[in-house]
């Protein structure tokens, strides 16, 4: 069983005044419907029994409080202590922060769909705890919806949700079970698989690499000129339109008969328009950098510019060269060496080998699960993949830091976790080891025990579970922007699987009793 978080150790909260909520008309006919309000319902039940929405305030609490504190030692000001109101008012933006965040998960929709969903809807108005009677609904925009997905960093997150399977995995002898399910959720059994998870990016082929270089720099350089902040050059539309016409030859080259020599030639072309390019707007940035305050550009605007040509500037000779290696000297680049994107330096190339996607780009994920479908553990990699055999130990230490170490007692995974490190942890550990062995004649005596056999059947499972997590909730290709937001996106759509996981779950027989009433 998982023990709670301590919450002692966060900042406690103020009362809050409960105002009256608009009624959710009751609709009859679509049966979806129905079932996506039970849904929400249950959800809003789950988060306070289990003490989630709690939680999540008080971490915020603590987050805000350490910011605050770090600001006034370094301005050298006493500790701004909030008023009982004004710290009333930011639990409830936490809680709109939570919901509105869960919500636009279970839907899938962008941010300005769902800011217009939410407009729309009674329903998630209510869920998301914005509506008010007598009041004006301020609904939140994309860029607000952006904020409340970035309100917390991973790490608190997985607090929140070691907070919910906690609460969901009690199985109190006396009294009901605290999320008032029909039995709690067994955590001993764990189930883990790794899987790729597709980047926004564009199919890394080398010399788009400097199309995109090309775009991303003279449009920061544009912003700066209309500033009235030039340095001596063409207009940048005009090479953007001289990239254009290199992309479409490089294109159509492959149809000639000496295409190679053709790709070469255009190739060169390219860079030495791209070392042009770079040089224009390093001088802009260096001119933003002085006098941007002339301009009526925010200081978080001008660095936000400055910042986007800086990190384009570094990794584009890392481009240039790789296009060099494999156009015109055709010689291989190792996998580890390669660039897929100038935006997400952590891309890599992951080999599969299977139907549809012998290769992939992206990000290689962790997914641990437990035998009701609640996700336990997770691990988003930075960079190139890693042997799934390394990850087995670094997901046991992870739960043993987050108590949920204590619950597991047998691990099941495929082949690829089975090496003699692992088994010998796992003997340690005393915890059942029924990973796939890699000889067949060890797997053949191992498919006499009916324990390992029944293990390994309810592991095919585990592939649906990643397809439902990759397709249903985290979205496939992953649009958050950089390794962090990312890793952050992954926590939010962890916490939304587990509790409609845990929605769609039975309910005591008291509780299911007066639901039918």
């Amino acid at each position: 069983m998982l023990t709670q978080l301590d919450l002692s150790l966060l900042p406690a909260l103020v009362p809050e005044q409960e105002f009256l909520s608009c009624y959710v008309a009751t609709v009859l006919g679509p049966i979806e419907y129905r079932e996506w309000k039970s849904q929400l319902e249950r959800i809003h039940e789950v988060l306070g029994l289990s003490r989630v929405e709690e939680t999540f305030q008080r971490l915020s609490l603590a987050q805000r409080n350490q910011a605050e504190q770090r600001a006034a030692e370094k301005e050298d000001r006493p500790f701004y202590q909030w008023s009982a109101v004004e710290q009333e008012s930011y639990q409830r933006l936490c809680s709109q922060a939570l919901r509105c965040n869960v919500a636009r998960t279970l839907t899938g929709d962008s941010l300005r769909d769902f800011g217009c969903r939410l407009s729309d809807s009674g329903l998630l108005q209510w869920f998301c705890k914005l509506d008010r009677v007598g009041m004006v609904i301020r609904i939140p925009g994309k860029s607000a919806l952006q904020r409340y997905g970035q309100w917390l960093p991973e790490a608190e997150m997985r607090k929140v949700i070691d907070t919910l399977l906690a609460a969901a995995s009690d199985d109190k002898i006396e009294g009901e079970q605290p999320l008032e399910l029909a039995s709690a959720l067994d955590l001993e059994a764990y189930f883990l698989d790794t899987t790729c998870v597709k980047l926004h990016i564009h199919f890394p082929v080398d010399w788009v690499l400097l199309r995109d270089a090309a775009r991303t720099l003279m449009k920061a350089t544009i912003l700066i000129r209309k500033r009235n902040l030039k340095v001596r050059m063409e207009e940048p539309e005009e090479f953007l339109k001289r990239m254009n016409q290199l992309c479409m030859k490089m294109t159509h080259a492959r149809r000639k008969k000496d295409a190679k020599r053709a790709r070469k030639a255009v190739l060169r072309e390219m860079k030495k328009l791209s070392k042009i390019i770079a040089a224009h707007a390093e001088r802009h940035r260096d001119l933003l950098q002085e006098r941007w305050r002339e301009t009526d550009l925010k200081e978080g605007e001008a660095r936000q510019i400055i910042q986007r040509i800086t990190t384009v500037l570094e990794r584009l000779p890392h481009a240039i060269q790789q296009a060099h290696e494999r156009i015109i000297g055709e010689r291989q680049v190792k996998n580890a060496e390669k660039m897929l994107s100038l935006y997400e330096d952590h891309a890599a190339v992951y080999v599969r080998g299977k139907a549809g996607a012998e290769v992939e780009f992206g990000s290689q994920l962790l997914l641990g699960e437990a035998a009701s479908g609640v996700i336990v553990d997770w691990e988003l990699v930075g960079g190139n993949p890693r042997a799934d055999t390394k990850m087995l130990g670094r997901s046991l230490e992870r739960m043993k830091q987050t108590s949920a170490g204590p619950a597991i007692r047998q691990v099941t995974g495929d082949r690829g976790f089975d090496s003699a490190p692992n088994r010998a942890l796992l003997e340690k550990e005393g915890i059942y080891n029924a990973i796939c062995p890699k000889s067949p004649a060890e797997l053949k005596k191992r498919m006499k025990d009916s324990d390992f056999v029944e293990l390994q059947q309810r592991r095919s499972q585990t592939e649906a579970r990643i397809a439902i997590f990759k397709n249903g909730f985290l979205g496939s290709p992953l649009l958050s922007k950089g390794y962090e937001n990312q890793s952050r996106e992954v926590a939010w759509s962890v916490l939304a699987h587990n509790l409609w996981v845990i929605a769609r779950l039975p309910q005591g027989a008291a509780k299911a009793l007066i639901k039918a009433s």
